[in-house]
């Protein structure tokens, strides 16, 4: 990863960036508790610890011509992507006022009128969906990109491989990202791979990548938006290696064993939320009681969104087969 450059960004931007990611931080642990009530089934894939990657991306794009997709730990992207906490929370109670009228859960957050073209719960199989987005955008000679994010589990499927090089033998707008969380599923992504720099595996195809620092929302920020002017100038595809670390396991149900109390805690001495905070306390942006007041205005959202959820009805038996085919 390349040497850190210190940048002056406005107040209202880090503050910004700052709101967001508590947002998710709070949402997170929100569903958690739900989850353990027993009020949210299914999967659930926490966001928890990775911010920073979703923040700094989205808070790169044009969200009137950009796409966004990703894989099933989604909660993040949708939020930074603008979709109302309560809306989501309804989906995860699998609520008729949810994003998919409570018929997707977790894994699928969708907003098409924000251009979040959705999560997905099979590993890879959005890869090559972002890709066609990608075509479309170039058949139809417009100026967008499309951001796809993914897990380090996802960057030895088929799918991934088959995409990038379509990508770059089509030209295709398409920013590749890799969320190496550190672990597929409870794996180590290290004994399972044959090289550890994923920005090898992009320059496979003649895609220079790059390594980004995960936990740092700025470097995120810096490093997205430089691709994505890249894309838009040469038209060819962009891969990125983010490197970050969910403090939660794989889902709900994963103890997270395989890894030890210390290196959980020297990633806690890396988090997103608390390393802008402690930046903008430093350069005078902020102060530990306005930090305090945000986060309970960002604890009161999470609690209306349960409330908005707790409130909304189940979606109808006879809806059970709508929204499977087009109709007309």
């Amino acid at each position: 990863m390349e040497e850190k450059r210190e940048k002056n960004y406005s107040e209202e931007f880090l503050f910004s960036l700052l709101q967001k990611m508590l947002l998710i931080r709070r949402f997170e642990e929100t569903s958690s508790h739900m989850y353990g009530l027993r009020k949210i089934g299914g999967f659930l894939h926490l966001y928890i610890g990775q911010e920073a990657v979703g923040v700094g991306s989205i808070s790169a794009i044009n969200q009137a011509s950009d796409y966004v997709l990703t894989a099933y730990r989604d909660h993040g992207i949708a939020l930074a992507m603008g979709m109302k906490p309560g809306v989501l929370m309804a989906e995860l109670y699998g609520k008729e006022t949810g994003c998919s009228r409570g018929k997707g859960g977790s894994m699928h957050f969708f907003d098409a009128e924000k251009n979040f073209l959705g999560g997905n719960g099979i590993v890879g199989a959005h890869i090559p969906v972002a890709t066609g987005v990608g075509l479309k955008i170039r058949n139809k000679n417009e100026n967008g990109v499309v951001l796809c994010f993914f897990g380090d589990g996802a960057i030895h499927q088929g799918s991934f491989h088959e995409s990038l090089n379509m990508a770059q033998i089509w030209g295709l707008p398409v920013l590749y990202i890799c969320e190496n969380n550190q672990y597929g599923m409870g794996t180590d992504f290290r004994r399972v791979s044959a090289v550890t720099d994923f920005t090898v595996l992009g320059q496979s195809y003649d895609i220079k990548g790059k390594q980004v620092d995960g936990m740092d929302v700025l470097e995120v920020y810096e490093a997205v938006k430089e691709q994505l002017e890249t894309i838009r100038k040469i038209k060819k595809p962009g891969f990125l290696e983010i490197k970050t670390y969910r403090y939660k396991g794989h889902s709900m149900s994963d103890p997270a064993r395989y890894r030890t109390k210390e290196e959980l805690e020297a990633y806690r001495q890396q988090d997103p939320v608390l390393l802008l905070k402690v930046k903008m306390i430093n350069e005078k942006m902020l102060t530990e009681e306005e930090f305090l007041k945000l986060d309970a205005a960002v604890k009161k959202q999470c609690d209306e969104a349960v409330l908005f959820a707790e409130k909304s009805r189940i979606p109808p038996v006879e809806s059970l087969y709508e929204d499977v085919y087009r109709e007309g």
